[in-house]
């Protein structure tokens, strides 16, 4: 089989991109030292995270030379997300760090007044000013009707005719009002500020175009549908994985946090079954799911940590799901069961190796928050969620959140962030203030949403998932209450969880709250609300159900 050479230079989730190379008939050749480039026919470097980090490591390695010598011989190369960063003069991420310089422009920050930050999400890539006669050839596959995966906080802004001067075709993407380059492309170059081997078979045709050296071919006809552009509002599918009684890794559901079945009539008190991890979640995949997240809510305390059976689930995922994985549960330092520590860090570099992109925090977060508001608002620098953000890039790191209403008679009954609600307690209590739970809702702790999330965010968290104890299970919709009022209260990213029963439930949060993302398990899982075809899943949501496509404004 023909190959393709990769640096890898800490660069995240590798897998998922090996396997979608190895999808497509191509096979992996590792880049280990400066030389092998010059032995490399087609190059690909990938890239997350930190600006600095990222091309220091380049750097420190000896590669920049090598890379650029590449690539004025003539040779195929592609660049991923920082990889196409790493190609411009530099970032407001690190100014101190310069980029290799063979295209004009540097990276800023993209404005969050008016919008969430990071941009996490599906967004498109369309060429731009393509005369009539190259209206029926794509760039690289790519189409108009397409959306593709990206998750960063920093981008090329579009200055229209400047780059194309050069001969540079670009193709852009739309956030907020800011137009930026979502991949860029002349001669043997080809770079994607979005993630091919994460956006579905929209990417793999991309990377597809790439590994076959097809710059420029006739658009065969679209089969997407046909969408807006600027950032889609993401639909998540969730999945709670735990051990049943009889040790098996399965998919089950809770109701308030509770697994098991009412009754013995129902079940016997077992955990219930919802199927197998690696075979639910390609499911949520082939019918359109725009993310999946694996909940691991069983601890694995006899269980080496290279042989935890959640690795496993990833790996196998990885390899026929092209879409963001989510991997929550055990995010924390731990002691091995040979008496070795283990770092957050390093645990969560073994489930990046392993497929998945995001790591989400839960209880430990919690706990970190406190420790955050009792020093004054200082950040130690040690928490599990700094330390992974500051190797990884924040985007990395989800915060799970599980609060609760707890009612007051009025706005000055505690300390506590309190809002006035719509749905008083049957006591007539019109005033409630949400308390967080850890220990998968067992235990409360003395501190708000609000004092989480902003605590949360000030460490380098990058997204907010937030459930909510009392809407779990209920089937009821989404609390909007508590979503704005976090929203609010925070620039980066919010999932809303919990509570979805059908799709007039999206619906209903996308269109009355601001939030980025939403989340479903049990409605999924029953296969109530889903139809055949990758692209059908959304297409349904969207026209049936009239869910806006992009964030409110």
């Amino acid at each position: 089989m023909p190959s393709v050479h990769l640096l890898d230079h800490v660069a995240g989730n590798i897998r998922s991109l090996v396997n979608a190379i190895e999808k497509l008939g191509f096979t992996v050749e590792w880049i280990k030292s400066p030389e092998d480039i010059f032995q490399a026919e087609r190059l690909i470097v990938p890239g997350v995270g930190h600006f600095g980090h990222c091309l220091s490591q380049i750097s420190q390695g000896g590669y920049t030379e090598s890379i650029k010598h590449h690539i004025a011989a003539g040779k195929p190369f592609l660049g991923i997300c920082v990889g196409m960063q790493a190609l411009f003069e530099g970032s407001e991420e690190d100014e101190a760090v310069p980029g290799l310089g063979l295209i004009p422009g540097k990276l800023h920050r993209f404005r969050d007044s008016d919008k969430s930050v990071p941009h996490i999400g599906w967004n498109s890539a369309r060429p731009v000013d393509l005369s009539s006669e190259a209206e029926s050839k794509t760039f690289y596959g790519l189409h108009p009707n397409s959306k593709y995966y990206y998750v960063h906080s920093y981008a090329v802004p579009y200055r229209k005719g400047r780059l194309e001067e050069e001969g540079w075709t670009v193709a852009t993407a739309q956030y907020g009002d800011e137009e930026f380059i979502g991949a860029i492309g002349r001669d043997n170059v080809f770079a994607t500020q979005f993630h091919p081997e994460k956006s579905g078979q929209a990417g793999l045709r991309v990377l597809e175009a790439f590994l076959s050296n097809r710059p420029s071919h006739l658009i065969e006809q679209a089969t997407e549908l046909k969408v807006q552009p600027g950032l889609t509002r993401r639909i998540i599918a969730c999945l709670d994985v735990r051990s049943n009684d009889a040790g098996d890794l399965v998919v089950t559901k809770g109701d308030q946090y509770d697994v098991r079945e009412k009754s013995a009539a129902e079940g016997g008190g077992q955990v219930r079954n919802l199927g197998k991890p690696v075979d639910v979640a390609k499911r949520y995949y082939e019918q359109g799911a725009d993310e999946i997240t694996f909940l691991n809510i069983t601890s694995f305390r006899n269980c080496p940590l290279q042989d935890t059976p959640m690795l496993e689930v990833l790996r196998l995922a990885s390899e026929t799901i092209f879409v963001p994985l989510t991997i929550g549960g055990g995010i924390r330092e731990t002691v091995d069961t040979d008496g070795t520590r283990v770092s957050a860090l390093e645990v969560a570099k073994l489930y990046f190796a392993s497929g998945a992109d995001k790591v989400s925090i839960g209880g430990d977060a919690v706990l970190a928050a406190e420790d955050y508001h009792h020093a004054g608002k200082v950040l130690s620098g040690s928490t599990a969620i700094e330390v992974i953000s500051q190797a990884y890039g924040c985007q990395a790191v989800v915060v799970s959140v599980d609060p609760k209403k707890v009612y007051v008679d009025d706005a000055n009954a505690t300390s506590h962030h309190v809002i006035k609600t719509q749905f008083p307690s049957e006591k007539g209590q019109q005033y409630c203030w949400y308390q967080c739970y850890i220990k998968g809702g067992r235990e409360a702790r003395d501190i708000d949403v609000r004092q989480l999330v902003t605590a949360v965010e000030a460490m380098g968290a990058g997204e907010i998932l937030l459930n909510s104890i009392d809407k779990d299970g209920s089937n009821s919709g989404f609390d909007f209450e508590l979503v704005e009022d976090v929203k609010s209260h925070v620039k980066i990213p919010v999932i809303a969880s919990s509570g979805a029963g059908n799709p007039a439930h999206f619906r209903d949060v996308f269109w009355k709250t601001e939030v980025d993302a939403a989340l479903g398990a049990g409605m999924f899982h029953r296969e109530e609300y889903t139809s055949q075809g990758h692209e059908d899943f959304r297409e349904q949501l969207i026209t049936t159900y009239q869910i806006p496509p992009t964030p409110a404004s």
